[in-house]
């Protein structure tokens, strides 16, 4: 074999390699990107549930993740199961583990599930986290829809006096000639007509900037606590707001008491997990104030934010060292006001939508009936 020859291997054998490391590095893309993607609510309902009764068959953690990598098809899921099974061969606990990936999982299911190695019942934290998540999961849904459902209906009622200014009156108008001679109504509607046509693009990109000023103002501490303050006082919605962080709050620190975890990190735990700062600094008040010794119940004695009857709930059972029963019977009490409130809130919507478009209607109809009836008069004059 001649030297060229040995040349041309050599010269494949590299391009072997530098496509093999080209190839290597989609895979890490891919593998990153797949990782980045946030595991459902119902996924992790799921994936509890399953490895609880696994666990409960006295099947081995790894062999149990390692089923469920078989007969997974979702790719997330699936690398998931993977890294899962990964980490537990380098003899890593699954708490530790899920706590680093990729925030998919809370501090509050990853300390559950920390209680529950460390108890010897794994399978009973499991399905406990499988219970919270899918009532956290159906609370949060309640509290969103109870958002959207207003926000589309005021968005339609915006869109459709936007087309019937822009489109139906200017039609309309154009068949008086002299605007000074009609009715002061008429001339306003006309005014408000020429206002969305000449302005209209102004009036979006001011509410498109303002959403995103909002949006980044959020990410502030500060201003996260004055505009959740601001939600808390929004009239009707401030009733579901509360409740909703109540259930949240009461379900997650119930949840944790039972899984033995001390009150001091409970109230660490539940203060990240309540996504309201007003209820947030409250709570890391009340931490230090536990930390003194003071109980719960005086604490939040005469505090505005927990009601009255939360708070003397909270004394009776301090008393009967009960108090994770207690609280999560006044989770599940917040969950059914929840489905009330926001059932109601849409029953009120609905003749609300009703007038206001009725008297907006009547408005367009008034303002332009008028002059076409005073031409009418004019002309049977004549």
């Amino acid at each position: 074999m001649s030297e060229s020859d040995y040349r041309i291997i050599d010269s494949s054998s590299s391009q072997d390699k530098s496509s093999k490391s080209f190839s290597f590095s989609f895979t890490d893309i891919n593998d990153w990107f797949i990782s980045q993607q946030k595991i459902s609510s119902k996924w992790k309902v799921i994936f509890f549930r399953l490895l609880a009764t696994m666990v409960n068959a006295w099947i081995p953690i790894l062999r149990a993740i390692s089923i469920l990598e078989k007969q997974e098809k979702d790719v997330i899921l699936k690398k998931l199961y993977t890294n899962l099974v990964s980490g537990i061969k380098l003899w890593k606990n699954l708490s530790i583990w899920l706590r680093d990936y990729w925030g998919n999982f809370s501090d509050s299911e990853c300390s559950i599930i920390e209680s529950g190695e460390k108890t010897w019942k794994l399978n009973s934290a499991l399905v406990q986290l499988a219970d919270q998540t899918e009532k956290v999961a159906w609370i949060s849904r309640k509290f969103k829809w109870a958002l959207i459902y207003p926000a589309a209906i005021v968005s339609i009622m915006f869109a459709a006096i936007v087309l019937l200014m822009t489109m139906v009156v200017p039609k309309i108008v154009e068949m008086f000639w002299d605007k000074s001679k009609l009715p002061p109504l008429t001339q306003f509607l006309i005014f408000v007509s020429d206002f969305f046509i000449n302005y209209l693009w102004l009036m979006l990109i001011f509410m498109f900037w303002f959403f995103v000023f909002i949006k980044l103002r959020y990410k502030t501490p500060d201003w996260k606590y004055r505009l959740d303050w601001i939600l808390l006082k929004i009239p009707i919605l401030w009733m579901i707001n509360k409740k909703v962080i109540l259930s949240k709050f009461a379900r997650v620190f119930s949840n944790l008491l039972s899984s033995w975890i001390s009150i001091v990190e409970c109230l660490r735990i539940v203060s990240d997990v309540v996504w309201n700062e007003v209820y947030r600094q409250r709570l890391l008040l009340l931490r230090e104030d536990v930390k003194k010794w003071v109980k719960i119940g005086e604490s939040l004695e005469d505090d505005n934010l927990f009601p009255e009857m939360l708070v003397q709930m909270i004394k009776v059972w301090e008393e009967t060292a009960k108090l994770d029963t207690i609280i999560l019977k006044i989770a599940d009490f917040y969950d059914d006001e929840v489905d009330q409130s926001v059932n109601n809130i849409q029953k009120l919507l609905e003749p609300f939508i009703i007038v206001t478009m009725s008297i907006v209607v009547w408005f367009i109809a008034v303002g332009i009936m008028q002059p076409i009836m005073w031409l009418a008069d004019t002309l049977s004059e004549k």
